[in-house]
């Protein structure tokens, strides 16, 4: 009986391997997934030893669409799978897709299946990429998968577009206010030391806090660029140390405005793939686990891996995700009208729609409120270098 190797998802986020003998590559993804495991890459093992690894460089979410937009578009032509790489290797546009037709040109006239070849390289591909072109090759429906996974990529990259969009003027107009607040530290309020000195009466204390800062800045002018890179250093840590990211994603569910918007942009992604997954007929507890994937906050995420659980007790989707106490009713209501009507697949669709609507509620709601917040904080520092610089004028008049 053959071996095979296999990589697989444990909990929607334990990647397991190892080996398990079955009669074809079909039996032995059984075997794994009676396992209790979400088999993502499974290929015969005397053949694995050697094409695990290099040969494919990383895709971006922008190259991975340019891929299978133009796989789709050859394989639904009729023009065979090694034809169809064999014209990308060559015509392509971007170098990194060429290099990918080539390697699994290589891998797929070497005796592999297509999507055996991909699973051999979770890192660039993603487990939700392979998880979904494998139910596509095992049911026949490989140019629709390709479809729904276009789709899926493509809606993934507009929400990236939306959240990165409602964010960068905030930040582009809080990095412009700590330059000028800089500047006027460390080149303005200098100018005025010596006139101010002049007087007889006490500064200020805002106006002394301003002219200590300036001089500090001015001869410890180092210590900004220093700070800078503390900050970028722990910006890293909290997003990369489990425990400072949890700490992290707690605390922006409790932000009124960015909450809805994490809340929102995390479902969107997860009932995407679910949607997307169910409709390719993968099992639901599979389709759980690679949903949960694209979850980015850890909160969220601990809470639908305990859903998953539950459901592989026998408790319907629904009432699982119910018990988390995080997914909106409707939301809830939609899942369990699916599962009544034994229309599941149709309801998840609807709900995909419904989150994306909302969405795009919260952030036309934010990008509106933004403006005022920005215009108030401006002002504020606006009006605290103002009452800086005329205060102690004020004063001298007064006297």
């Amino acid at each position: 009986m053959p071996i095979y190797s296999y990589e697989a998802l444990k909990n929607g986020k334990q990647v397991i391997k190892g080996e398990v003998t079955a009669n074809s590559l079909k039996d032995a993804r059984e075997v794994v997934r009676k396992m209790g495991l979400v088999p993502t890459r499974i290929n015969e093992a005397i053949n694995a030893k050697g094409k695990n690894s290099g040969g494919i460089p990383p895709l971006s979410l922008t190259e991975k669409i340019d891929f299978i937009s133009t796989l789709q578009i050859l394989l639904s032509s009729g023009i065979p799978a090694v034809e169809s790489l064999m014209f990308m290797e060559q015509e392509a546009t971007r170098k990194k897709i060429r290099i990918v037709a080539k390697v699994l040109k290589t891998q797929i006239m070497g005796g592999s299946t297509f999507a055996d070849t991909l699973a051999r390289y979770p890192n660039v591909f993603g487990h939700i990429f392979i998880g979904l072109f494998n139910a596509g090759e095992e049911a026949g429906e490989l140019e629709k998968t390709l479809g729904r996974i276009h789709d899926l990529l493509a809606k993934q990259a507009n929400l990236k577009a939306k959240v990165i969009g409602t964010l960068i003027y905030p930040a582009f107009v809080i990095v412009l206010a700590i330059i000028i607040t800089l500047i006027m530290l460390i080149f303005v309020f200098p100018a005025f030391k010596e006139m101010f000195e002049n007087q007889d009466k006490a500064l200020p204390w805002i106006t002394s806090i301003m002219i200590g800062a300036g001089d500090y800045l001015k001869e410890y002018w180092f210590t900004i660029p220093i700070f800078i890179l503390a900050f970028v250093a722990f910006c890293i840590v909290c997003a990369k140390w489990k425990p400072a990211r949890e700490i992290v994603d707690r605390v922006v569910l409790k932000i009124p405005m960015l909450s809805n918007l994490i809340l929102y942009s995390n479902y969107s992604n997860f009932l995407s793939v679910l949607s997307v997954s169910y409709d390719a007929g993968i099992p639901i507890v599979d389709c759980l686990h690679l949903s949960i994937i694209t979850l980015e906050n850890s909160v969220l995420k601990s809470k639908m891996n305990s859903a998953v659980v539950k459901v592989q007790q026998g408790l319907q989707v629904s009432q699982a995700l119910k018990s988390t106490k995080v997914v909106p009713k409707m939301l809830l209501f939609m899942i369990a009208t699916g599962e009544q009507s034994g229309r599941l697949g149709d309801m998840l669709e609807k709900g995909v729609n419904f989150l994306d609507k909302t969405l795009d509620g919260i952030v036309d709601t934010m990008t509106k409120m933004i403006e005022p917040i920005m215009l108030l904080v401006i002002g504020s520092i606006v009006l605290v270098m103002a009452l800086s610089l005329y205060l102690p004028l004020f004063q001298s008049y007064m006297q």
